[in-house]
């Protein structure tokens, strides 16, 4: 199972970022999702940095196994979980 959050639609609005990234996290946690995909899209790379910045916050960081940038679609980031 993939979860699947595409920020194109609120790119301008930094606490509905915020609020849809921590949405997408917890529903990964509470469906023990192994994989989330974040589409901050191409742009000028600002909204990726922001949800890359979001994800380094010490309390998230603690939830996840992995963060990986598509190597050949600078406009997706990965987010494994490792469930046990």
């Amino acid at each position: 199972m993939k979860l699947t959050l595409d920020l194109h639609a609120i790119y301008n609005r930094g606490a509905e970022i915020e609020h849809a990234l921590q949405g997408i996290i917890d529903e990964a946690v509470r469906k023990k999702a192994p994989l989330v995909e974040i589409i901050p899209g191409k742009g000028s790379g600002q909204l990726k940095k922001h949800v890359l910045r979001f994800l380094e916050r010490k309390d998230i960081k603690a939830l996840y196994d992995r963060v990986e940038k598509d190597s050949r679609n600078f406009g997706r980031v990965f987010i494994h979980f490792r469930w046990k």
